[in-house]
């Protein structure tokens, strides 16, 4: 067990349903299904500094690319432009085969490109992991584009795997000479803070506070914020979702943040 976690069970849903308003519901389905198809190629949204996120569910059920841009707009300091290719159950190698992903990566002007698939906690698929992230960075001129390593978590029956997963993105960071997002690490530090919060939505993919905790962590990485203690508790995304999370429960989420941030370089 990781120091931290509870096995308590989830109850995520419901905490969901009374922050989200029915108007981002609507918009992330709509979102999930054209991702779902593959019939919606990506598109690039908004201006600035351009982060390029490519993964599966975990990045698009509650859009974190557009919370992470969402946090910069709100910010008043570097504006995010960010896309995001990604399909169900997708890991990197997948996106090497077939789809959007090549194609995107090789146009010129982004700053990050950031990789996410699974927890790759087991063997197997933290080779691919690694693998994939060194054929995804033989794509880019690394002198003007860095690969970031999105550490994902586990399943929530499966929490013991929280170190090796946190340990694979580490070193698929490593081996790119890339930036490591301490995403996994935040959510351990959250629940040692508040065992009670309610990071998973049905097990797998982030409730808005998991998603909002995750976004922080990109953010404050990507912009080398000095805190994001601070940030507003409620956002409106550029989709024009909206959503808002108690802001005892934010400034928890952006201490943890802040620490994961501090800890792991």
């Amino acid at each position: 067990m990781v120091p931290g976690l509870t096995t308590q069970p989830h109850r995520a849903r419901n905490a969901v349903l009374r922050i989200v308003r029915p108007a981002c519901v609507a918009l992330l389905t709509l979102a999930m299904a054209c991702l779902g198809n593959g019939s919606t190629a990506p598109q690039l949204i908004g201006e600035g500094r351009r982060a390029l996120f490519i993964g599966n569910s975990y990045l698009y059920v509650q859009d974190i690319p557009g919370i992470v841009q969402a946090l910069a707009d709100s910010a008043g300091g570097d504006k995010l432009a960010v896309e995001t290719v990604a399909g169900p159950d997708m890991a990197l190698i997948d996106h090497l085969g077939s789809g959007y992903a090549k194609g995107e990566v090789a146009k010129a002007g982004w700053e990050w490109v950031v990789l996410q698939q699974g927890p790759s906690s087991v063997e197997a698929n933290r080779d691919t992991l690694r693998l994939a992230a060194k054929l995804f960075s033989s794509l880019i001129d690394t002198s003007k584009t860095k690969i970031a390593m999105f550490s994902a978590w586990p399943q929530s029956n499966r929490l013991m795997d929280f170190p090796r997963a946190i340990e694979s993105y580490k070193l698929a960071a490593t081996d790119v000479n890339g930036v490591y997002l301490p995403v996994a690490p935040a959510w351990v530090g959250a629940w040692a803070r508040e065992a009670s919060v309610q990071l998973y939505l049905d097990g797998l993919h982030p409730s808005i506070e998991g998603a909002y905790l995750s976004a922080l962590v990109v953010y404050g990485r990507l912009l080398k914020v000095p805190t994001t203690v601070g940030l507003p508790s409620s956002l409106r995304l550029r989709s024009g979702a909206t959503f808002s999370i108690p802001p005892a429960v934010a400034a928890m989420l952006q201490a943890a943040a802040d620490s994961a941030l501090s800890t792991n370089p």
